[in-house]
């Protein structure tokens, strides 16, 4: 009988010679848009082709949304029996077998799954009981410890490690935490309970203590394929050990490079380690590209080719052509803002959807400026991984207050601010609120409230800070006073991941730098796109065009004609929380990679010169590590069209045209004209042209 599927002509000579590898353990290294999926879906045919029943074959995807996919594509290429193969995700395949296999650790076939709702209720319930749930006592919260345990078991980590790693605030509380997760173990183990991550360890219990139960397993599963095989955890692959030990029949698919969840347990070693763990495994690696052009994957390949621990490849595709990459050296933030919306309204000119263009960046407030000015400009957009700067709870706290200097009858705001102080409910907030409404000046009338002892000192402390801040003229200042105002309520209401909301508030004062007026910033701070941003990844409607603000982590899998890539300084991408760590430092170069290899058409990168950093002033901002190691050759610097300005006179003056240069009261501009040696003319942002006379004027060059 001859076979159905021509798989020499659907697929090119490194897919095919996975797809025709059926026997022992197989690593299959897919680059970044090299046709992975297209791969697991034509061995899955093919194992059937070869009569091997559906229901021996296991393929282990990371959502089962993704298992469906590929085996409805499965059946396309074959027939439907494709889509009787077992398929799914590492914690639903776990609750099968437990299902079955519990017992032999002392669980019963009808134990209930905890969701993380019911988890963090049962830790809170336990908190509770051990007296750690005391008012005024700084104990982290129930979700928060959810995430605590959830880490330790996921990364194989101490509870001490996960602290000192991530919430060092709470290391003073180790030892009752300890406790505490030994109670809640004990608590589960009672009640027939397992939480989510339980599932995965139970069942790694299960194989590795009973032999009987791996070699049942490895009849059953004949053959297994895991998708993302990089985003596994320690868990994760040793249950794919355990499971294929009695055939080695087990096929992983991924790409060292593009791990970059170590945050959600992922272990970059996985992927690296798999010939150790299964001897005698066969390497392909999967290096044709369909997604990009050649000069955007030369820089790809260069930027990978750096890391320290790798599978070496080299991505490439059969597509003729295209623009090298282009690299802007921005002013500062707006610069590198104002050229990214330019470069938008161009491109939609050239008829490329505002859906095929994507901005991403390293953390979710580097986009803070970029969403100011796109509103400006009205450019809609939709930003995924993190909340659009007004959206967070702490900036819409002290945006409150800005907008109550402002307007003292706004009650909304009100409303909001007294709800900060402790000891003031809603009840006492409507009190209060019904006093200031008839007031002259409801900031005064609020020092003469009839406050109880409970909350008097915090209700005298915000009049006084009112009252302070109404006497300040600059916007900076102001907001730079708020915040150490603020920064003791941030810390009790916040308490569990504060130093994480203190960045967003720094970025807030960065951003008020550039403003003379507080009604302006605070107009410019509410201009919103019509939509809010969604909490997943979705299509656009042809009707519901937007341009996407992503960050990389949440951008991984998708891809664009057009890419920005953003903020790329030291400090900000690399983090400045990876450059101590060698291995964080290795993934913040895989998150680059993965950030470049989305783009098909256009790649961006942009580095802004100058950043403003509360307390220190404007800085000079070292370009990311990531470009200065780029050889020149791989990407195009971008130029500006030239200006018709006048040519520089025969001065030894210390200016000349084109200089970006910085005045303490008119802030950033640039140099338009020399005239003489003591004079210049000065073209600031936001204020015009002013003529400068160097004697007095402290003007500095940038």
């Amino acid at each position: 009988m001859g076979r159905r599927v021509d798989y020499a002509r659907e697929l090119n000579p490194a897919q095919l010679e996975a797809v025709r590898t059926l026997f022992g353990p197989i690593l299959v290294i897919a680059g970044a848009g090299s046709g992975k999926t297209r791969t697991l879906v034509y061995r899955v045919a093919r194992l059937v082709e070869e009569g091997v029943p559906p229901e021996r074959i296991l393929l282990l995807t990371f959502t089962r949304k993704a298992a469906r996919e590929m085996l409805r594509r499965a059946a396309l290429v074959l027939d439907a029996s494709c889509e009787r193969v077992s398929g799914g995700t590492f914690h639903s395949l776990s609750h099968q077998m437990l299902r079955e296999y519990g017992h032999l650790i002392g669980y019963g076939p009808h134990f209930t799954v905890l969701d993380r709702g019911d988890a963090e209720d049962a830790i809170n319930l336990l908190r509770s009981a051990l007296g750690l749930s005391e008012k005024g006592r700084r104990f982290p919260k129930k979700d928060t410890l959810s995430a605590i345990f959830s880490k330790a078991v996921n990364q194989g980590r101490s509870l001490e490690e996960i602290l000192e790693r991530e919430y060092p605030h709470f290391l003073e509380h180790l030892p009752e935490i300890e406790r505490l997760f030994g109670e809640y173990q004990r608590y589960k183990r009672e009640h027939q309970l397992m939480d989510y991550d339980d599932l995965l360890l139970n069942w790694y219990r299960v194989l590795l203590e009973h032999r009987g139960v791996r070699e049942e397993i490895a009849r059953r599963f004949e053959f297994i394929m895991v998708d993302e095989y990089q985003d596994t955890n320690r868990l994760q692959a040793e249950i794919v050990r355990l499971m294929a030990e009695g055939h080695g029949n087990v096929m992983v698919v991924g790409d060292d490079s593009q791990s970059i969840y170590a945050f959600r347990g992922a272990n970059f070693r996985n992927i690296l380690e798999f010939p150790k763990l299964f001897p005698g495994a066969r390497i392909i690696k999967l290096e044709e590209n369909y997604r990009s052009t050649q000069p955007i994957l030369d820089l790809a390949n260069a930027v990978i080719a750096r890391a320290r621990e790798k599978y070496t490849k080299c991505l490439f595709t059969r597509r003729k052509g295209g623009r090298k990459p282009v690299l802007y050296r921005a002013r500062d933030e707006a610069d590198q803002s104002r050229f990214i919306a330019e470069r938008i309204l161009e491109l939609r000119e050239e008829g490329v959807p505002l859906s095929e263009i994507a901005v991403l960046f390293r953390a979710a407030f580097h986009s803070f400026d970029l969403e100011l000015e796109l509103a400006k400009r009205d450019i809609p957009f939709v930003k995924y991984g993190g909340l659009k700067l007004i959206e967070a709870a702490h900036i819409k706290d002290v945006v409150a207050h800005l907008r109550i200097i402002l307007n003292p009858y706004d009650l909304l705001s009100w409303h909001r601010v007294l709800l900060l102080l402790e000891g003031v409910g809603p009840r006492t907030a409507e009190r209060i609120i019904a006093q200031l409404r008839g007031a002259s000046d409801p900031v005064e009338a609020l020092r003469q409230f009839p406050a109880r002892p409970s909350y008097e000192r915090g209700l005298l402390r915000l009049a006084e800070t009112l009252r302070e801040l109404r006497q300040i003229s600059s916007v900076e200042e102001r907001l730079a006073r708020l915040i150490d105002y603020y920064q003791p309520l941030l810390e009790r209401i916040y308490h569990d991941d504060y130093p994480k909301r203190e960045r967003d508030l720094e970025s807030l004062l960065t951003l008020s730098h550039k403003y003379q007026d507080l009604s302006d910033f605070l107009a410019d701070l509410a201009l919103e796109p019509p939509e809010s941003s969604v909490a997943g990844l979705e299509p656009e409607t042809e009707d519901e065009e937007h341009l996407v603000l992503s960050t990389i982590h949440s951008a991984k899998g998708l891809e664009w004609h057009t890419v920005f890539v953003i903020s790329l300084s030291e400090g900000r991408f690399p983090s400045a929380y990876a450059v101590g760590h060698e291995e964080d430092l290795e993934e913040e170069r895989r998150l680059f990679y993965v950030a470049v290899t989305r783009a098909r058409e256009n790649l961006f990168l942009c580095h802004p010169v100058t950043g403003y950093v509360p307390g220190e002033g404007r800085v000079i901002l070292k370009p990311s590590r990531f470009i200065e190691e780029l050889s020149a050759d791989l990407y195009e610097p971008f130029r500006e069209e030239p200006e018709e300005v006048s040519p520089p006179l025969e001065s030894s003056g210390a200016f000349r045209p084109g200089d970006v240069v910085w005045h303490p009261r008119f802030g950033e501009g640039e140099v338009r004209d020399v005239l003489g040696e003591e004079k210049v003319r000065v073209y600031f942002l936001g204020h015009g042209e002013k003529t400068l006379h160097l004697k007095f004027a402290r003007l500095e060059r940038l």
